[in-house]
């Protein structure tokens, strides 16, 4: 699967993969958890890698 992050005074929404996802599922997240990721450029523009939930 694969989701999107919003972030604090950022208008675009980030990209994620679910193959991202560390210390927790793509099924156990929740809309408005908050998380912790790093952001890298990939070929379709940013997005969050090592994605982890605070």
């Amino acid at each position: 699967g694969f989701g999107f992050i919003a972030r604090e005074g950022e208008t675009k929404d980030l990209f994620f993969h679910s193959n991202e996802l560390k210390g927790v599922t793509f099924d156990e997240l929740k809309v408005g958890d908050t998380v912790t990721f790093e952001v890298t450029n990939g070929e379709k523009g940013p997005a969050a890698t090592n994605v982890s939930r605070e």
